[in-house]
Parts: C-alpha cells; structure tokens; sequence
C-alpha cells in the first residue's frame, strides 16, 4: 500500500485534473482529496465484523458502498474506478496494465455544508433540523423490510451487538472507563432487556426495522441545496439492520456528545412528528 500512496499523492497520477491532493487515513481506508473529487480505496483488512481481505471482496464492497449512500445522497457516490499499475506508477481509472484494486469515486462534499460545522460555528438552524429529520423520516419508512431483516430486531439479536460492546470495552476498564461505571452500564443493559422483551417484538410487528445508515453522526450529513447523508455501513449487514430509532439515535447522541443536548431534544421532536414516533 505504501507506494500506491506515493504514487495516488501525485496530481497528475489523479484521473480527473487537480491541483493537489491531499490523504487522511482511517483503520479500514485511503481517502485521496483531490480538487473537485475524493478517492476511496479500502484497506486489505479483516477484523472479523469487516472482511477486506481480498481484491474481490474490496470491489464488491465498494460496489455495495456506492449503491447502498446512493440512497441518502443524489449526485455524490459517482462510480467505482480500477487501480492499475502501468508497469511504473499506480493510477486510477482506465488505463493499460494491471488492475490492482478498485476505488469509490465520490464528488467532493465542502467542510462548510456539513452539520458538524455549522452546530461548531453556532450557524445550526431549526430549519436545517426539520429538513434532516424529515428526509431521513422519510429514508426510514420506505428503507428496505422485511422478514430477513426484521429478524435483526428481535431483542436476542440486538444483544450480540450490545454483548459484543461491552466485551470489546473491558480491556479499557481503567484507562477510558472506570469499573463501576462499566458495570452499572451493563447492568441496566442486561436489565433493559429482561424488562422490555415485548417491546422489541412491538418494534418488528410496526415495521420498524429497516435496512438503515447504521452511522449517522453530523459530519456524514450535508446541508447544501438539500440534505445528503454519506458514509453509511455497507461492509456489515448486521450494523446497518436495525431499529429506525436506534438508527436515528446515533445523530442524537453525536449532538449530545458535542454539547448539544438543546439541539437534540428539537432534532428528536422533530423526526417524532416526521416518522409519528410515539
């Protein structure tokens, strides 16, 4: 992977003309920020929930990733391009030589239209949180259903992923989170579910479990002409099956967590009126 980046950090090895590119990397993928478009390659990784491991499964998930955000966001996820080695540099798009790997091609989405920047500048509006709670109301209601899918929202279900959190948290007890405060998190977990079997099984007969974003946070949503929200989960079903409440809850605590609790009780009035949320 190294020299692809050496190679893919060069503006004239870039498909489309730009004057600089720049990289930001995450644990499961290379972004490459060019002028006008970005350039996602994914990672030859495997850690169990995500399996990029091979050159096909990569380009099946990108193929998955701009089919699935084409839902929420119009005109952004434009194509999945080939990697190729010429025989002296990587490159992207179509030329001779080898193809390597393959890459999401995506319009570049401004930092200034993000809800994460307006809610920081102060510049977040009711009007931009009626209109995202009225598009993703919308998403949620006609999202894909059904008997394979609402089987993910069945309580037993929906605890491999709460059990799996917490398995996944202990090693930290005592660097992020103290153990009283992880134990008492736990406990009311465990204790939700004992209580509230019913209500999950409610959920499934309302037609409440859909296939969802499964990554909702305020910098994947954009507020330009109209609402887009990029950047959904498409490399594990099991994530992105759920509640469409508890899809909608992750914005909510993102808001939350940034200070904005004011924000996000609006924000959920407002995806309650949409989606006639009790």
């Amino acid at each position: 992977m190294k020299q692809i980046i050496e190679d893919l950090s060069r503006p004239e090895l870039m498909p489309d003309p730009t004057q600089s590119v720049s990289i930001v990397q995450t644990h499961i993928s290379i972004v490459f920020i060019a002028d006008s478009f970005v350039y996602k390659i994914k990672k030859p990784v495997n850690f169990g929930f995500l399996d990029f491991s091979t050159p096909e499964k990569r380009k099946n998930f990108c193929l998955r990733e701009v089919e699935l955000n084409r839902r929420l966001s119009s005109g952004i996820y434009l194509d999945v391009i080939p990697v190729v080695f010429d025989g002296t540099s990587y490159r992207l798009g179509a030329h001779s030589g080898e193809t390597v790997d393959h890459a999401v091609k995506m319009k570049r989405v401004p930092e200034d239209i993000l809800m994460k920047t307006l809610f920081l500048k102060g510049t977040l509006t009711d009007s931009h949180m009626k209109d995202v709670a009225d598009v993703l109301a919308r998403f949620h209601r006609t999202a894909d259903g059904g008997a394979r899918i609402e089987r993910f929202g069945e309580a037993g279900a929906f605890k491999v992923n709460t059990d799996e959190n917490f398995v996944q948290i202990e090693p930290y007890i005592g660097r992020s989170i103290d153990e009283k405060t992880f134990i008492a998190l736990k406990d009311w977990t465990e204790g939700f579910f004992s209580k509230h079997g019913g209500l999950f099984a409610s959920r499934i007969a309302q037609g409440k479990i859909r296939d969802c974003h499964g990554d909702l946070h305020m910098e994947h949503v954009c507020l330009g002409d109209e609402v887009a929200v990029i950047d959904c989960i498409e490399f594990n079903e099991r994530f992105r099956y759920c509640d469409t409440v508890a899809d909608f809850a992750f914005l909510l605590m993102d808001l939350e967590y940034h200070g904005g609790s004011a924000q996000a009780e609006k924000l959920w009035d407002f995806y309650r009126m949409y989606a006639e949320e009790g």
